[in-house]
Order: C-alpha cells, then structure tokens, then sequence
C-alpha cells in the first residue's frame, strides 16, 4: 500500500496498491444498477427471511428477490443504513433495493459507507432518501483486479470487528450472568447507600468555561473534554451516578480525580472500613436498572437526591466483597480491552475507507 503523491493532481485515491496506476473512473449509480427500486413484500406466514430496514422482521410466504442485493434504508430513523444481502427473500417497502450489474455489491457496500448516505437524508418529522438520489450519486472506481483488492482487505477488517463484537457480547453476558450468581446469592439486610457513602451533586456556572487542568469532567453518565462546570474537587476511586437526562441512573467507577458537572451524583467519602469501592460499584452497576427504576419526570426525567440516599445495598463481610469486587473487575477490564481492541479496528477501517476511494 503506497501514498499517491499526485493524489492532487489525478482522479486517484490518496492510499494504492502499488501495482496499479492510472484515473479512475466515475459513473452515476443508475448506470451501474439500472434498476433501484423499493421492496413490496408482506410479513406472512411462511418460510422465507423478510428483511425490513435494519435486517431480518420475520417471514414471508413469497420469495419476491433472489441474488446478490445491497438494501438501503429507506425511511425513518435508520435511513440510509447499509447492508448486505444474497439469497432467496422477501424485502419490505421501507426499504430500497440496489443490485449493481458493472461492480460488486460488496465494493459498493464500502464506498458508500464511506460516501456516507446521511448527507442524502431529508425531512425531520419522517427522515427519508429516495431511489431518485440514490441514482444521482456518482460512484469512482478502478481497474476490475483493484476493485477486488480493496474489496478483500476491507472485507478482512469488518469480518474482524464482526468476531470482536462478539467476543465483547459474550464477555458482557458473562457479566451479568456472575454478578447475577453472586449478587442474588447475597444473605442479610439491605444497607442504606447514605450509611457507606456520602452523596453530592456537581454543581453548573453560568459562563464560566473551566480548564481541564489535568483532570477529566464526568457529567451525565460519561466523560466528556470540556463543559460549564463547577469545580467540584473528587478524588480517584469514586462513584457518578446520572442524575438526570437520557442516560439519568447510568453508574461508572472514576479512576482519576474528575470535576463534577451539574447533573451528576458523586458518591465519594466511602468508608472503606465498611465497604470495598470496587464491590459497591459493580453492586450498583449490576443494580443499574434498579437505579434507573427511581427516575421522576417524564420530559427530563432525574432521580432524586433523598431516593438515591435510601437505595439499599447488600454487605457480607470485607472478604467476600474483595473476592468478588476481583473476579468482577478482572473479568470488567478484559472487556474494557477488548472495546479498545475494537475501537482500533474501527478507526482503521474509518482511515482506509478515506484513503482508499475519492
């Protein structure tokens, strides 16, 4: 794989198999498939696949398409998603049908995850892309043998994010299923959050914009660069609960000293006497729904501070709270490995999808 230096100059990519040379062509998508149409088929009992715009909905009793297919989201909130189909099927009206004759569905599949068919979408109430744009989309392309080339070693990267999500599925049910065992097997009373933890709420300026200064800003369930926050001085090692908004009783566990943003809950001060943090953090986040379940309000909804203190938690004694907080947290930060693991590969199917197409 060579940079072309006269990537400027010539209808090139900017990334090239150094055995190919030459322009590239382009076409208007309607050349290279004649025919791009909506589906029509009906659920039904029967025993063919029906796919709608995201994949299989259910069956159908007519096998109304057959082939290699490229289907396009048509309409609503998955407009413009991409995917790949060969067989025997039917196909709903939501979504559109593509079946390329001058290249294969898989490079088109590629090049238009990299033309990105969401600058197409148009409407607010009722997202929508038409056959009619589809058609106007020009589509470049080399040689047969360098469109096969590409093809392949993009085709080896999404095969590997496929296999990664799943080893990540896999380890993410392994979770829930030991903290399920260990968690449900717990014996004794419920304690009051407020008993082992004291609970404060990061406050927000009005203007004010605060520097990161070596620290990290948690506030609605997640970590974000840089806000209008009060600085509220947390140290490493404790607990933020959402306190509000879409990800309102979302929990994570703050390895570093963090400012704490308005709609965030702190639980810090734990008493480490009494309670191992890492326990009483994979305790909450397998009680996550639970936490949620306290939410009020239905435009914004929040969980109040009072409700959140008398949330009753489970403490056997110091040893077994280690011993679990261990396995839980070995298991955790494999999982957490491999999610970087698969963000790698994503950001390097992202670079050559850039690179490798005009």
């Amino acid at each position: 794989m060579a940079a072309n230096k006269n990537n400027k100059a010539l209808n090139v990519p900017h990334l090239r198999f150094p055995e190919f040379t030459g322009e590239w062509n382009f076409e208007p998508l309607d050349t290279i498939a004649p025919n791009i149409t909506s589906g029509k088929s009906k659920p039904a009992v029967g025993q063919y696949d029906l796919y709608g715009s995201t994949g299989i909905i259910g069956k159908t009793s007519t096998a109304d398409y057959s082939g290699d297919m490229l289907l396009v989201a048509r309409v609503g909130a998955n407009a413009g998603t991409l995917q790949l189909v060969n067989g025997i099927c039917g196909i709903t009206d939501n979504t559109l049908i593509i079946k390329p004759r001058k290249l294969s569905s898989r490079y088109l599949h590629f090049y238009l995850q990299h033309y990105n068919l969401n600058r197409l979408i148009f409407g607010s109430g009722q997202p929508l892309i038409t056959a009619g744009m589809l058609k106007k989309v020009h589509i470049p392309f080399g040689k047969p043998l360098e469109q096969y080339k590409i093809e392949i070693l993009l085709n080896l990267i999404a095969e590997r994010i496929t296999a990664q999500n799943k080893i990540i599925e896999k380890l993410e049910t392994l979770i829930k299923a030991l903290s399920a065992t260990v968690f449900n097997s717990l014996q004794g009373p419920l304690i009051l959050l407020s008993k082992v933890a004291s609970i404060k709420k990061g406050q927000q300026l009005n203007g004010t914009e605060l520097e990161e200064c070596g620290r990290y800003y948690v506030m609605n369930g997640g970590v974000v660069p840089s806000g209008y926050y009060n600085e509220y001085n947390t140290e490493a090692n404790t607990i933020s609960i959402s306190e509000g908004g879409n990800s309102c009783g979302y929990v994570q566990f703050n390895t570093l000293p963090f400012w704490s943003g308005g709609h965030c809950y702190t639980l810090c001060d734990i008493k480490n006497e009494f309670i191992n943090p890492k326990y009483l953090y994979h305790y909450l986040k397998y009680k996550e729904q639970n936490i949620m379940a306290l939410r009020i309000g239905s435009g914004l909804p929040n969980i109040q501070k009072k409700a959140l203190e008398q949330f009753g938690i489970k403490l056997p004694d110091m040893t077994i709270q280690n011993r679990i907080a261990i396995a839980l947290d070995t298991i955790t930060k494999k999982f957490d490995v491999e999610n970087r693991i698969k963000k790698s590969y994503q950001a390097q199917k992202s670079y050559l999808l850039s690179n490798l197409f005009i």
